[in-house]
This record gives C-alpha cells, structure tokens and sequence, in this order.
C-alpha cells in the first residue's frame, strides 16, 4: 500500500438526454481543480464522473428519436467524453450506470438492505414528475399543481412500489450533522437539510413496476419492478469506489469484512468512503438524506464531505435546457482557450453560491489573466532573457517577496482545505499583482543600464523567477495549460508540485522569451 494520502472525489453523473453545458462543465471544473490541488500536494487521487442512464426520461427521449435507449446512452457518454477531453478534466474514472459491475453492485446494495428487513412492498398514490423523476404530495405541488422544482405539470399515479424505510434513519442522521458542522458546505445548505429534516420524514420509494418503466435494474428478488432512478445513480459512488465485490456471495462481498462497525477506508484497496460528493444544491436532498439513510441502512460509513455549489444565472433565471438559456462552453473555448473558460467559471462563482454569467464579466475576468499574470510572465521572461541570455548566477537566489511568497502559499492551502476555491485563486492572482508592483519599484530595466546595477538586477531577476515557478504551481490546478506553458518558458521539466516550487533556485532557471499567455482575441 501507498504511504502518500488518498483522495476519492466525485462529480454528479450526468444525465444522458442532454449535451453537456455550462453547468455541468462548472462542477467538472471544480472537481477536477480539487484534484489537480491535492495531487500538487502530493496525494493519490480517485476522481469519479460519469452519465446516468436509467429511467423514465431516457426512455421517452430514445423513442422519440426512434432508437433504443441504449444507443441513446452510448451516444451521450462519448460526447461528454469528448467534451471533458477537450476541456481539460483529467479523470480517474467514467462510470455509465449501464456498466454491469454497477448493475451487480446495485442489486448487491438493495439484497443487503431486503435482508435487513429495511424494504417493504406498498401501494403508492400520489403526484409524478417525470423531468424530475420523483414523487410529490399534494402539499409539496406549486399553487398551479406543477411540480415544485422544475414547475412542470405532473401525473397522479396509484401503482404497487417497494419502499426502503428511510424514516429509521432520521434521528440518527439529525445526529450526524449535527456532530459534523463540515459535512455539507456551505453553511446555508447545511441548515437546509437540517430544516428539511426538522419535518417528518417518509419513507423512500426504490422501485418502478416494469409495466409503466422497462429500462432500469430489476429488483433482485423481484424482476417486475426496477430500481428508482435515483437510488440506481447514488451507487455509483459506491460502484467506482471498488468497495463491493458483487461477484462474490453473499456474506463475502464486502460489506462486513471491510467496514466492521462503520470503519473508514485505511488499509483498504479500495476508495469509500468518498472524501467529496462535489454537487449542484438541486441535488442536494438526494445527496444528503436519500445517500446517507441507505448507506446507513448497508451499514457502510458516509461520505466525508458533500459541497453543494449553486447555480449559472442569466439575470435573475436559472441556466436551463428547457428554457433556452444556456451557454455551450465550448462556444466561449474557441476564440478564448480552455483555460480562460476554466478561469472564469472557477474565478466567478464563489464556491457554494451563484454567480449570473454576461459576456462583459467573462472579458473582465479575461483580462484579469491577460493584464496581470501573462503580462508579468511576459515581462520578466523578455528581460531574463535580453539582459542574462536566459539564466541567472547562484547570488540571484535572494528573494525580496519571501514574505508574500509563504503567506500566499498559505492562505491557498488554507482555502482549497475549507472548499473555498475562488478565494484561492485570489490570493494566486493577488500574488502575481504584487510582482507586477515589485517590477515596477524595482525598475530592473534601469538596473540594466547602471554599470554597477548588476547584483541588484540579478537579484531582482531572481526573485521574479522564483515567485513565478510559485505561480505556475499555484494556477496549474485552475488553467492547466497555460501553468505548463509558463513553466516550460522558465526552463522547468514540467510544473512543479506546490513544496517543490517554493524551493527552486533561479540559477537552475534556462528562461526563454515566451510568446504572450493571453492573447487579445479576434473581435
């Protein structure tokens, strides 16, 4: 077993009825920035996404097109694969819930809590949201009847369903968020479930008959009915984790051997609990009361951490398919770059709130990298290169920013730990405007001119290299491919890990005048 810390971190899996959008390529782009972070910092990192492919939706989508829901399913994973190949997501893992080691995993998870005695069999009557696949109450409908997450209208229903007895599990899930004021962040979402929970909580229906929902999982014990969508995605965690072994009995797969008494992962080939359920905050009742009552109902230790960001905005609505208003971000990668898209969703939205997208604040934030961190790259490797021919002595290694140097490396650290990436990137980018102070003070071009300004200029040099070797680390999570760009320019073998570029010397700097990190687009 490794020695190094292990990290398992999870997006969504997506719906497979929908290209991907902004939205989804926001909680990518997150996810995948908390990855790139901890491997800098010298972790192993499990990063899961994925497509949802079951239910009632896909169902409908793949007969109006004429096809079968499966071709529909192959079809949306490979574009969302190519989309996160285009944008840069470095993922360990893609899951598609069609894979038939989820399907095992799935029907291994409903055994375990049939064997429980935590399922029974009832008759449900009530309202349908297809869009959203869930059932409403009469209480829980809008004034006009529609449903109240997506307010479209719904279907009264009345058929035979299998509940899992989520109410069981209340009172000690109160508890466990309670114990754990982290477990959700941001805070306001935590006193959402916790408000949610305050209300009595029923129990939860795992199954649709086949007669009304053929593409789903069959219930192991009973084929006429097949797995709620919702409870079929919410294992996928789990599936990716390898935690179950589903081809094994019974009593040898995993459950008990693995997690006597709820225990965590250490020791463990395998990656559960999740340390992070990155999600969006529509999603979040699912992922903190639906997810956490099962696993509890298995026996399995929680996830760690669930961060519910909010939502794209346009004006004062929602970013939505069905309403026309969304942004395609590979529109904004052409003329800009991936990395500007990157910088502008992650820069943006503070983690856990919404953010409005315009044109006008995507160029503002352009500009940020453009003015700021490529001017300075730009800068300072021109000069590096016209007055010391690209290297430096060994008496350049002095640093006048030490201080900023430490203090910024610090507050990073401590942002990405609390969740709050935008504030990371802040001090990254405050670091850059600083050296870009400091090239002004220090004048090297003048420095350059006095015959007796040669330490002062090499020292000066020297201390803009460093603080950007520190820089092309801090901003390699966030733009991936200008951070390469920059270290190769400072003649580095890669970009370094986060302690590596706080040790590097100039003097083993072979600089090269780069061309500009951000160019001005074409109009």
């Amino acid at each position: 077993m490794s020695s190094k810390a292990r990290v398992y971190l999870t997006t969504p899996i997506y719906y497979a009825t929908g290209e991907p959008h902004i939205g989804h390529a926001y909680t990518t782009f997150l996810a995948d920035t908390l990855a790139r972070y901890h491997r800098q910092s010298g972790a192993e990192v499990h990063f899961l996404t994925g497509t949802d492919e079951h239910g009632q939706k896909i169902q409908e989508a793949a007969e109006k097109r004429g096809m079968e829901p499966i071709e529909l399913c192959d079809e949306m994973a490979a574009r969302f694969r190519e989309a996160w190949s285009e944008l840069g997501i470095r993922y360990d893992r893609f899951i598609r819930t069609t894979e038939d080691e989820h399907k095992a995993v799935v029907c291994a998870l409903l055994d375990r809590l049939h064997a429980r005695g935590l399922i029974y069999e009832d008759m449900y009557r009530g309202w349908y949201c297809v869009h959203e696949e869930r059932y409403w109450t009469e209480k829980d409908l809008t004034p006009e009847g529609h449903c109240p997450d997506c307010k479209r209208p719904v279907q009264e229903i009345e058929e035979k369903n299998y509940f899992f007895r989520m109410s069981r599990f209340r009172e000690e899930l109160i508890r466990h968020i309670e114990a754990n004021p982290g477990w959700i962040f941001p805070e306001n979402r935590r006193n959402e479930v916790l408000g949610f929970l305050r209300q009595p909580l029923g129990d939860l229906s795992i199954s649709r008959p086949r007669s009304r929902l053929q593409w789903g999982i069959p219930l192991p014990w009973d084929p006429e009915h097949v797995t709620y969508v919702w409870v079929d995605a919410l294992t996928n965690y789990l599936t990716a984790s390898g935690a179950i072994a589903p081809d094994r009995p019974p009593a040898e797969r995993g459950f008990d051997d693995d997690f006597p008494e709820g225990a965590a992962r250490e020791g463990s080939t395998h990656w559960w609990p999740a340390d992070l359920h990155i999600i969006g905050k529509d999603i979040l009742t699912t992922h903190a009361v639906y997810w956490p009552t099962l696993l509890m109902g298995a026996g399995l230790p929680l996830p760690r951490r669930i961060l519910a960001h909010g939502w794209w905005v346009v004006g004062d609505t929602k970013m939505s398919k069905s309403l026309g208003n969304v942004v395609d971000p590979m529109e904004l990668r052409e003329p800009f770059g991936t990395d500007a898209v990157r910088w502008y969703l992650l820069r943006e939205m503070p983690t856990g709130g919404d953010a409005s997208y315009t044109p006008e604040r995507f160029m503002t934030r352009y500009e940020e990298l453009a003015n700021i961190l490529g001017n300075l790259a730009s800068r300072v490797t021109s000069m590096v290169a016209r007055y010391r021919d690209g290297t430096l002595p060994d008496s350049a290694d002095a640093s006048a920013l030490d201080e900023s140097l430490d203090r910024t490396l610090d507050s990073y650290h401590k942002a990405m730990r609390e969740l709050k990436v935008h504030e990371a990137l802040s001090s990254a980018m405050d670091l850059a405007r600083e050296a870009n102070g400091f090239v002004e003070s220090r004048e090297p071009w003048a420095q350059a001119k006095d015959p007796e300004g040669g330490d002062e200029l090499d020292r000066t040099l020297g201390t803009l290299l460093r603080t950007l070797a520190l820089l092309s680390a801090l901003f390699q999570p966030a733009i991936p491919e200008k951070a390469a760009a920059l270290a190769s320019a400072l003649g580095l073998d890669g970009v370094p890990t986060l302690e590596e570029a706080r040790g590097i010397s100039p003097s083993t700097c072979r600089v090269r005048k780069m061309a500009p990190l951000f160019p001005k687009p074409d109009a």
